[in-house]
């Protein structure tokens, strides 16, 4: 009997691996230190590999699909129900053997190097807008302490800078105002890395026709296009949009039984990422809406009427989703429905 399934489950250092022949029938459990797992990998026949979509795991994808093996991504949501006791790396990485057996179980896309790469921008851009707003909130909450406050909006800050700046001014202590003076140091220091990164990703959008098409929908800029066209390798690997959106954790979470539908709250499930990007472009949408009231806005403003603005907003965000999906299976642009 020869290995047929490996349920791989990736570490730091040492990977376990799991195989089982055609029957079923468990033919290997043994730990494989991170050097010698492609060795190990080489020498078998060609074999269905499960691993879970954590990190690393779309590198690995690549290497062992090179060596000829076909290899599935498993949501790691979606192995945990295979977990039948305790929890171990063995556990797992029988678990994931299991259930990369099973017909009906989702597969995430295996992403490229350049997509991975373009991704990186996004994560860098994230985890500086963070630091700065952290900056931010720690330069209000200790010039407060002194009585001097701003508007809200990093664009308002440039007040409190000044008075940092200005020696002469009184009201601030000597050894506050040096504090003080190394945080808008490190302020303007992530603003320039920001505004670099922020950059390299509207280049990026540019370049990409795709990417371009995507922006044409309202609410939708370079940093969102880009963010989706490199999340989503194969549009067709969802069968629709609503599938697309549920994958980004925009549509209801279901909890129905009798013949009687339960929706509730949003899943809040899959990339959170994506998910705060669209939310962030359906608020410009819902403003524009209030604002100019177009023909094309009249069913935002209906449901304005019955639900609150954050449902409302979510609705936008999932109908957007919907709407780029299309626009990435049919290869066209954003066309505006016509009024009724």
């Amino acid at each position: 009997m020869e290995i047929s399934t490996i349920g791989l489950d990736l570490a730091k250092n040492v990977f376990q691996v799991h195989a089982v022949s055609a029957s079923g029938e468990k033919m290997l459990a043994k730990g494989l230190r991170r050097g010698n797992v492609l060795a190990f990998f080489s020498a078998l026949p060609r074999c269905l590999v499960g691993i879970e979509a954590c990190a690393t795991a779309h590198y690995w994808a690549r290497e062992l699909r090179a060596l000829g093996h076909e290899v599935r991504l498993i949501p790691p949501a979606y192995v945990k129900a295979y977990v039948r006791r305790g929890k171990s790396d063995a556990i797992d990485a029988a678990a994931i053997c299991e259930a990369v057996q099973r017909p009906g179980m989702r597969i995430v896309p295996i992403k490229s190097p350049e997509q991975q790469a373009e991704l990186t921008l996004h994560r860098a851009r994230e985890q500086m807008v963070r630091q700065r707003t952290r900056l931010i909130n720690v330069l209000r909450a200790l010039m407060a302490e002194f009585g001097l406050t701003a508007p809200l909006g990093p664009r308002n800050l440039g007040g409190l800078i000044e008075i940092i700046a200005d020696e002469s001014d009184a009201r601030l202590p000597a050894c506050a105002r040096l504090a003080l003076g190394e945080l808008v140091g490190a302020f303007k220091d992530i603003e320039h890395r920001l505004l670099v990164v922020t950059k390299a990703i509207t280049a990026a959008h540019k370049a990409d026709a795709a990417s371009r098409r995507l922006a044409t929908q309202p609410g939708v800029g370079p940093i969102v296009a880009s963010a989706v066209r490199a999340s989503v390798p194969d549009p067709r690997h969802f069968r629709s949009g609503r599938d697309f959106a549920a994958s980004l954790g925009i549509t209801p979470r279901q909890h129905s039984t009798g013949g009687k539908e339960r929706l509730g709250r949003i899943s809040k499930m899959g990339d959170r990422y994506l998910r705060t990007l669209l939310v962030l472009g359906a608020t410009s949408v819902l403003a524009q809406a209030k604002r100019f009231g177009r023909p094309e806005h009249a069913w935002i403003l209906r449901l304005l009427q019955r639900r609150p603005p954050r449902v409302v907003i979510v609705a936008i965000a999932n109908k957007m989703a919907r709407v780029m999906w299309a626009m990435m299976v049919s290869g066209e642009a954003y066309r505006a429905p016509l009024a009724a």
